[in-house]
């Protein structure tokens, strides 16, 4: 197929967090599967998720989407437009154009749980819409959406896809901090496990900035508070501020200097994930429904990398996660801090079940969810060949 490709690529660096690595795992697995890759020359989408005034984004929109409706009039034979695109990202008047064109136009988003409790009216323009959350699906079947459910985007080298034979006696995690990681890790560190987290925000000097990469305007962050009570409702709000409150004071009193590693490079990264004894996936995500109740969970892109890559990998259960693989046979799975410690200590006592997941993990992930295998489901479900 020949596939008009716009996931957040731009020839600029932006101090916001895990955008970069979306358009290699796009290309490079669209084209490990044989199609053809279009992007527009030079274009910025990342820009879009800047907090930008009202009116600079819709200069924004006209001119990259200007460019893309231009760059699909000139392309012969087009057969997909295919998206990762946030709702202010979306021109829906140029999606539209692009179907009278004949061109179908998917959308690829993976936060719809956490951020909407109904979607966006600015995806409704899109032909299909891959859903990599289970509990989303029905969130675009309110809206009468079309849907394929398929994993997180995700491509690794082929010099990356052995499994080692020595691995480094330890229980590893790599990600920012955020509140409901800290308690659960807080009870890890405090298990005696060999325990190493890699990541911005863990340690005390870098903890204040964690998690604010960009700090917007005053007008920007009132404008983002007041589409999350659009989004969410009143009440969820104020749960949210009530919750954050309590966590952040909660997550403040451990310190987790001890455990800490910076934040890995590239290379480093694919390392720890595949030479640790156990790397560790966290699913949780901030439900807003009030205190005491256990936090609601997503599959992430990191139970498709991690396995890719031969981890040894351990992740908190998921709407879903048993439709993607054997559980106990070629990942394992825990629901809280006691049953992630108790799996943990004996996947780290027993080196050949270790080895076991690893090569029927990454056996399964490379064949079944590479970005190939998605995109065949969904070209069948716009009635096309899967033509390479």
């Amino acid at each position: 197929m020949k596939i008009l490709l716009a996931c957040q690529q731009s020839p600029h660096v932006y101090p916001i967090p895990a955008y970069r690595f979306w358009r290699t795992y796009f290309v490079e697995g669209l084209r490990e599967a044989g199609h053809e890759v279009i992007e527009v020359p030079g274009a910025d989408w990342a820009r879009g998720l800047l907090p930008l005034a009202a009116r600079e984004l819709d200069r924004w929109r006209d001119e990259i989407w200007s460019r893309t409706l231009a760059l699909a009039q000139a392309t012969p034979a087009l057969d997909l437009f295919l998206g990762y695109l946030y709702p202010q990202q979306i021109e829906p008047a140029a999606v539209s154009s692009l179907r009278r064109g004949g061109v179908p136009a998917v959308n690829f988003f993976c936060d719809n749980v956490r951020e909407y409790r109904r979607l966006p009216a600015a995806f409704a323009p899109f032909d299909l819409h891959w859903v990599p959350e289970f509990d989303a699906l029905p969130l675009y079947a309110a809206r009468g959406w079309r849907t394929v459910f398929a994993p997180m985007p995700c491509w690794v080298p082929p010099a990356r896809r052995q499994v080692t034979d020595r691995d480094e006696n330890h229980l590893a995690f790599i990600g920012r901090r955020d509140a409901l990681r800290a308690g659960l890790l807080a009870s890890v560190a405090r298990s005696g496990l060999p325990l190493a987290i890699h990541g911005a925000g863990w340690s005390g000097a870098e903890a204040s900035a964690s998690n604010s990469p960009v700090r917007p305007a005053w007008s920007a962050r009132f404008s983002d508070w007041a589409d999350f009570v659009r989004r969410q409702g009143v009440g969820r709000a104020w749960r949210r501020l009530r919750s954050r409150r309590g966590r952040d004071v909660a997550e403040a009193a451990f310190d987790f200097d001890p455990w800490w590693r910076p934040l890995p490079g590239d290379d480093a990264y694919a390392d720890i994930l595949a030479r640790s004894a156990v790397s560790l996936g966290i699913n949780r995500y901030p439900g807003f429904d009030g205190p005491g109740r256990s936090p609601p969970t997503y599959s992430r892109l990191r139970d498709i990398e991690a396995p890719m890559l031969g981890a040894c990998y351990l992740t908190e259960r998921a709407p879903g996660l048993e439709r993607l693989y054997d559980l106990s046979r070629e990942i394992e799975t825990y629901g809280d801090a006691d049953e992630l410690i108790a799996k943990a200590r004996a996947l780290l006592h027993d080196p050949a079940r270790r080895r076991g997941l690893r090569v029927a993990g990454q056996k399964r992930a490379l064949r079944e969810h590479s970005v190939g295998q998605s995109l065949a489901r969904i070209a069948t479900a716009l009635g096309q060949p899967a033509r390479t």
